[in-house]
């Protein structure tokens, strides 16, 4: 009697161990009960600030005289963008740069024989920074015109900037967000369950491209200044609970 109880307790015990390992077994091959989405925020808007930059410079083998055809050119460049509209207060010039020019010397041979002295060679640039940017954009483009009045002068591409960039990443972060949430209901309705609390949510690299572009997004963010019109977007990583 002794023994057969004891051959009971046995076959109980073994199967309440194959109960937990089957159970264990189960869990494992199920999954964590979280539901990981990506959403995408993205929008196009166009540029409300420009940066433009033209240099200009005068060559001299004398130094006082190069200054003077300088400040010359100055005061024409000066003088033409006030008549295109451009108020005085938004003309930035910068600090002369003084650099002696020198040319290389070789003989007949082809040897080394040192430098001669050519002149003297000044440099200037005039920056222009404005919200309107329709006219900044025409006088980047009219202002090679000066050529004709003898001054030497190189136009740089605008560069494009949006002020109100704080607010439209919030709202770039609002549609990712939301697409994120889209997703993760949908995958949660799909698998017949329900979608739980929210775990977590990470922030992706806000990024600015070129409208229609073949610009590639960059790890550490891309921030485009040379297009006009622009696209904004934005990747929001979010974790829920699956119930």
């Amino acid at each position: 009697m002794k023994k057969f109880g004891s051959a009971i307790i046995f076959g109980i015990a073994i199967i309440l161990a194959a109960i937990f390992l089957g159970k264990a077994y189960t869990d494992r091959a199920k999954p964590d009960g979280e539901i990981r989405v990506t959403g995408l925020g993205k929008t196009d808007f166009s540029s409300d600030l420009i940066v433009w930059e033209a240099k200009f410079g005068a060559t001299n083998v004398n130094l006082k005289q190069a200054y003077i055809t300088l400040e010359s050119n100055k005061k024409t460049i000066t003088t033409y963008l006030l008549e295109k509209g451009i108020p005085a207060n938004q003309l930035i010039f910068s600090a002369v740069k003084t650099n002696k020019k020198n040319k290389r010397k070789y003989s007949a041979n082809g040897d080394y024989m040192g430098e001669e002295f050519e002149g003297y060679e000044l440099q200037q640039s005039v920056q222009i920074e404005a919200k309107e940017v329709d006219k900044i954009e025409r006088v980047s483009r009219e202002i090679t015109e000066l050529l004709n009045q003898g001054v030497q002068l190189y136009s740089e591409a605008p560069r494009y900037y949006y002020t109100k960039l704080a607010d439209l990443k919030i709202e770039m972060i609002s549609k990712a967000t939301k697409d994120a949430r889209l997703r993760a209901e949908k995958i949660a309705e799909f698998s017949g369950g329900k979608l739980g609390e929210l775990v977590s949510a990470k922030m992706g690299i806000f990024q600015i491209t070129g409208q229609n572009s073949k610009e590639s997004y960059s790890w550490g963010g891309t921030f485009n200044t040379s297009a006009r019109e622009k696209t904004a977007s934005i990747t929001m990583k979010l974790v829920y609970k699956a119930d």
